[in-house]
Order: C-alpha cells, then sequence, then structure tokens
C-alpha cells in the first residue's frame, strides 16, 4: 500500500508523439520517454516538461495497446500518493487560519480513533502524521488486497475507517516522533483530522481551497468507483493485465485522487512556490525528516538528490505508485525547471510479495529534465 502502494516488452511500438515548444529531434527528455515505451517495457507515458518559461507536453505509445489509443498529455491518470501533497496543503492552510495546530495531538481531533496495542495518541502529532514521522503504519495483514488481487472484485470497498482500524491491530512501527517510515494510514487519519474540524467532507476543502482558485478543471476526486471517466490511460501490471478498473476508496486522502500532468504540474508549481501558505505553513511544508532513502519527507511533499553532472542536485515534489499507474512530479529547487511524467504499469502484487513493480526505472528521463 505504499502508493495510494506490466507489460511485456517488444510487444509495443514506442512511437512518439509530440506537441510543445521543442522539436522531438535533439530533446533528452523526450527521448529518455521515449525509451521507457516499447522495447523499455511500459505501453504509454506522458509528460510536461518545463525549463524557465518553456513548456513542452509530450506522449509516447499508447493509452491503451488494444485500441491503439496514442497517449496524449490530455490523458488522465490516477496520481495515486500525489495526492498526500494536495491533503497537506489544506491541514497546513487551516493551521494558517487558527482551526488547528500542527502540535494538536491526533487524540485531541479525533478522539477515541488511534486504538490500538502501544499507540500513543495522546502524544502522536499531526505534524507527526504529516512526515511520516507518527510510527502508525499501513495494514500489515498480508491478505489486504486480496478481494482485488486474489477474487478479482476490482470493485471491491475497504472504507478508510477500516484500513485504519486494520492499520492498528498490529503494534506500531516505533514510538511516536522516534523515527521515520511512510505510512498511507497516516493520511487517512489526515482526511478524517480535515472533515472533524471543518465539518465538512474532505473533497470539498480540496475543490474549493485548491483545485478551483488554480482552475484545475481536469483533476477530481473518487470516492469508490473503479472506473476512470473521460480520455484516459490504461494501467497495467507487469504480466500485461489491464488494472485500469480499480476502486480507490482503500486509498481515499492517502491516494485516490485522478489528475493530468498540465493540472498536477500547476499544483505543484503554486505548492512549491509559496503561492498557495502563508510563509509560516510554507516552512512547515518545506521542514524535512531525513527519509533513509537518499531524500527526505516534508508535509506531504518529499526530496530526492539526483546524482547530476557536477555534483548532486536536490529536486522537490512528490511521487505516486498504485495498481497500473506511476507518477512522478519533480521540480528544482529554485523552480526554474520541472517534469511530471506518468506512466501505466505499476504491479501492486509485485509491491506486496517484493518482486519487480515497473519495467524499467524512470530516473533517467528525470535526470534529463531537472540536471
Amino acid at each position: 500500500m505504499r502508493g495510494s502502494g506490466k507489460v511485456a516488452a517488444g510487444v509495443l511500438a514506442g512511437v512518439l508523439l509530440a506537441s510543445g515548444t521543442a522539436a522531438a529531434a535533439g530533446d533528452p527528455v523526450r527521448a529518455a520517454v521515449g525509451d521507457l515505451v516499447g522495447e523499455g517495457g511500459f505501453p504509454g507515458a506522458v509528460a510536461q516538461v518545463r525549463n524557465g518559461e518553456a513548456v513542452s507536453r509530450f506522449g509516447a505509445g499508447y493509452a491503451n495497446p488494444a485500441t491503439r489509443e496514442a497517449a496524449g498529455p490530455h490523458h488522465l491518470f490516477r496520481i495515486a500518493s500525489n495526492t498526500k501533497s494536495f491533503v497537506a496543503a489544506v491541514v497546513l492552510r487551516l493551521a494558517s487560519e487558527g482551526v488547528l495546530s500542527l502540535d494538536d495531538p491526533v487524540e485531541r481531533r479525533l478522539p477515541g480513533v488511534v486504538r490500538g496495542p502501544a499507540y500513543e495518541p495522546e502524544k502522536i502529532t499531526l505534524r507527526m502524521l504529516l512526515n511520516h514521522t507518527s510510527g502508525v503504519h499501513d495494514p500489515l495483514d498480508p491478505h489486504f488486497f486480496d478481494p482485488y488481487l486474489v477474487q478479482g472484485n476490482r470493485a471491491h470497498i475497504i472504507t478508510p475507517s477500516e484500513v485504519i482500524r486494520r492499520s492498528l491491530v498490529d503494534r506500531p512501527a516505533f514510538a511516536p516522533g522516534a523515527d521515520v517510515k511512510y505510512s498511507n494510514t497516516a493520511y487517512l487519519l489526515l482526511g478524517k483530522v480535515i472533515e472533524a474540524v471543518t465539518h465538512n467532507d474532505v473533497r470539498e476543502e480540496i475543490q474549493r481551497r485548491i483545485l478551483d482558485p488554480l482552475g484545475l478543471g481536469h483533476t477530481y476526486f473518487p470516492l469508490w468507483s473503479p472506473f476512470l471517466r473521460g480520455p484516459h490511460l490504461h494501467g497495467y501490471d507487469m504480466s500485461g493485465e489491464d488494472m485500469t478498473v480499480f476502486s480507490p476508496s482503500y486509498d481515499w486522502t492517502a491516494g485516490a485522487m485522478v489528475s493530468t500532468v498540465d493540472d498536477l504540474a500547476t499544483f505543484h508549481r503554486a505548492l512549491l512556490a509559496g503561492r498557495l501558505l502563508e510563509p509560516a505553513q510554507q516552512a512547515e511544508l518545506k521542514r524535512l525528516v531525513p527519509n533513509g532513502e537518499g531524500g527526505a519527507y516534508g508535509a506531504g511533499v518529499e526530496t530526492l538528490d539526483l546524482p547530476c553532472d557536477g555534483g548532486t542536485k536536490t529536486v522537490w515534489g512528490n511521487t505516486g505508485a498504485g495498481p497500473g499507474f506511476f507518477s512522478v512530479s519533480m521540480s528544482t529547487a529554485d523552480g526554474s525547471k520541472q517534469i511530471v511524467l506518468a506512466l501505466n504499469v505499476y504491479d501492486l502484487a509485485a509491491e506486496l510479495n517484493g518482486g519487480q513493480r515497473v519495467p524499467k526505472p524512470p530516473m533517467p528521463a528525470v535526470m534529463a529534465a531537472l540536471c
């Protein structure tokens, strides 16, 4: 449950379909994205790339290999854990309004919800939920996804409350604030906090506070329907099985949202540039906790250290991984360069079993855009 946890190579042609300000020929980013499809193993990819004020948008391969529909930047996809940035932004906005404090214990905002062996809800703060230092883990039950992956019921509904309950059956990963471990369940709790303090549906809060002001008309937050609406990428596992139809109910505020590369780029650019938050909350957004994986977690965002020529470059944003879809939304620290890349293979079953989740790492494309 990293995202909100492939197609056989050689079946698909890596046709590059380009539009934007730069020609495909001689463009290292387009070439790197093109290398990911066809023999690279992904059926399709879509990207928005910005260098200064110059923006290019393009697709490679197929949104739907069965119909040979070409992938393009207009296609929607499940953004998985990129959802967390939207949720964190709402929490930080509420903090700036004095509706809550990041120092509030979860017990104050959700009395009686966090109950389990060795849990100390009075010591788990909202800040710890935001930056993955709470010790709240995801469900450890190896059969959690069986209804979807074994029984084949892709429309199966697991409510956020049930995910939280099943997460708390086992002892916490560590004492509050003692370590760092990525937690989807922490973001489900934050969704519950938003609803508790606003007395409103979290989706309406995201719509009113973020989507409408930024004009993100192609972004939406499905609650339980397993179907994607409008033109969209089809997502696959490593065996080539179509995973597009998959209920996002269990992922909710941890990773259920759907968007396009343009909308996601607009959002992250505004968020990281400080246009959505007051200065104090912007500082909280970027208050980092090293994650032991060559990067760090902030409040709903993360950093990665890229090995660029001339030295390491730290980039900001988020990634998303869930059934059939993998995405990267990253910017340089100064905001001058940005890439949003969506790929349509991610193998959830392989993630659960320690296997190969994507056919090829997308890092070369990210480095080509941001180094």
